[in-house]
């Protein structure tokens, strides 16, 4: 997989950080509320692998476009996927999480192999929603 895009080929990567996640996911959904609650400066903007513009970037990383496997984390033009972006975004929230970002030491593998446990059940476990969640009118600035 590519780790980089075409800053200018993807208007998302004129943002400096941007989370990418499953808009049915409840799973997903909580840990995005998890997020906002915990980013009081909007370091982050939030959009859903079901757009259009998430569809691109997931072609172009030759990923699946339906059977979402990852979450991205675009900083500028560079993509994180996994466990590699869910603790990148740790270390910018609020509070003590950014601890959690010392985990990056431990072996990719060995950490998507506990991230892709869960990412195999969070449906089973939270559930699936009809349709993407719809930004609160306080959340929809952060939403792109």
């Amino acid at each position: 997989m590519k780790s980089e895009l075409d800053r200018r080929s993807h208007e998302w990567t004129g943002h400096e950080r941007v989370i990418v996640f499953d808009g049915v996911c409840n799973w997903c959904n909580a840990w995005v509320n998890f997020a906002i609650d915990h980013d009081p400066q909007g370091k982050f903007k939030l959009g859903t692998l079901q757009s259009e513009h998430a569809k691109q970037i997931l072609q172009e990383l030759q990923l699946s476009t339906e059977d979402f496997e990852t979450f991205l984390l675009l900083e500028r033009a560079r993509v994180f996927t996994k466990s590699t972006a869910a603790l990148r975004i740790a270390r910018h929230l609020s509070g003590f999480w950014p601890l959690f970002y010392l985990c990056i030491v431990i072996p990719r593998p060995l950490r998507d192999a506990v991230y892709d446990f869960v990412a195999r059940h969070r449906y089973k476990w939270m559930g699936k929603a009809e349709a993407c969640r719809v930004p609160t009118p306080s959340e929809r600035a952060r939403f792109i």
